[in-house]
């Protein structure tokens, strides 16, 4: 019987959304489209490289062959007969090497559940195929703040079973689990371990983090079976987990390299949206000490000559006032209303009523006609 109380207590970062700990907005749906669009990107990049490596060498391959029958027939200088025989050698092994990684990708391909090839096999899908249950509805017409009004109410109602979900370790134990919890069964338990694996990550419970990443790569891969073979997700869990439970060397390996793929994106992700979260506090932090005129305070210090950085540091007003003596006129009060404008500096408030008055009886007496 495993164990779950150590898991009892288990804290769940706020996320974007004030509603609910463990809602996302709808940038979660977009976020998680684009992260199966890259993987896919990065695939169909390898095979490209793949054949353009294998075309380049059957080509140098050709040239070679060519070449070295040329030779050996006008009976030319042995040494260069020998120096491409080594090259064809080479050639020759690198060919190998790239017929090894074809076969691989081949097999890397096949095993992966969702492909065609894998869901055909006998054993594995034979009794899905045979006994089709319909779809249930899905979310595809939905705008992304229905999905996210649905996904609130789901996690509402299975919170705890969700969380329980992401503690099982072994798959007879998440077989057993889903079998009698069909209803977990779906996208939104997939939506619900991504975002807690965001969370777990920004809150720094890395080991945490990649056993539930785990999880949600075994319910995205039979949400995916279910896609391919247009049944009922519950329909595929069965299927799922004793394939993965006797998988081959190259099946596993498939796996794992999605599940590590998945984890990478997941501490990407975790990333930029601590650096985002950093952003805006410095944001804020900015705005709050903005000076009168409208000024950072921070980036107006840094920008004065050292000599005034001293005197502000210091806080020595009279150096202030040499200081500034031996600026120009025009360069001391540049810097000092700049130093106004941003709060480093507050001027005298009776000098400067003083000074208001005497302009406001200037103003009159200016105005004033003598009679």
């Amino acid at each position: 019987m495993v164990d779950y109380s150590k898991w009892k207590d288990i804290e769940i970062s706020d996320d974007e959304d004030d509603t609910h700990p463990n809602i996302d907005t709808p940038s979660l749906f977009r976020w998680r489209h684009q992260a199966r669009i890259e993987r896919m990107e990065e695939r169909k990049r390898e095979q490209e490289e793949h054949q353009r490596k294998k075309v380049e060498t059957l080509q140098k391959l050709k040239d070679t062959k060519e070449k070295l029958a040329k030779l050996e027939n006008e009976q030319k200088d042995v040494a260069d007969l020998t120096t491409l025989k080594k090259v064809l050698q080479d050639l020759e092994e690198e060919e190998k090497k790239i017929q090894e990684r074809e076969e691989e990708m081949k097999k890397k391909e096949k095993l992966t559940p969702w492909n065609v090839d894998t869901i055909g096999q006998d054993g594995f899908t034979k009794t899905v195929i045979n006994k089709k249950p319909p779809r249930r509805e899905d979310d595809t017409g939905l705008s992304d703040e229905e999905k996210e009004k649905k996904m609130k109410q789901f996690v509402k109602e299975n919170e705890k079973k969700l969380e329980k979900f992401g503690m099982l370790r072994k798959y007879e134990d998440s077989k057993a689990f889903l079998t009698e919890n069909p209803q977990l069964v779906c996208e939104n338990t997939a939506n619900y371990l991504v975002i807690w694996c965001i969370n777990l990550e920004i809150d720094e419970k890395h080991d945490l983090m990649e056993h539930v990443a785990h999880q949600c790569i075994c319910m995205q891969y039979i949400l995916e079976l279910s896609r391919q073979l247009d049944v009922d997700p519950r329909a595929c869990v069965s299927s799922f987990f004793s394939r993965i439970q006797i998988a081959e060397v190259e099946y596993k390996n498939s796996f794992d390299d999605e599940l590590r793929g998945f984890k990478d994106r997941i501490r990407k992700r975790a990333a930029e949206r601590v650096a985002d979260a950093l952003k805006q506090v410095e944001e804020e932090e900015k705005e709050a000490r903005l000076g009168p005129g409208g000024l950072d305070p921070v980036e107006v210090f840094e920008s004065l000559p050292e000599p005034l950085q001293k005197c502000f540091e210091s806080q020595d007003i009279p150096l202030l006032h040499q200081t500034l003596a031996a600026m120009s006129r025009e360069e001391a009060s540049y810097h000092m209303k700049r130093c106004v404008d941003s709060g480093l500096w507050v001027p005298d408030t009776k000098t400067k009523e003083k000074k208001d008055e005497e302009e406001s009886v200037e103003d009159v007496e200016g105005t004033t006609d003598p009679e």
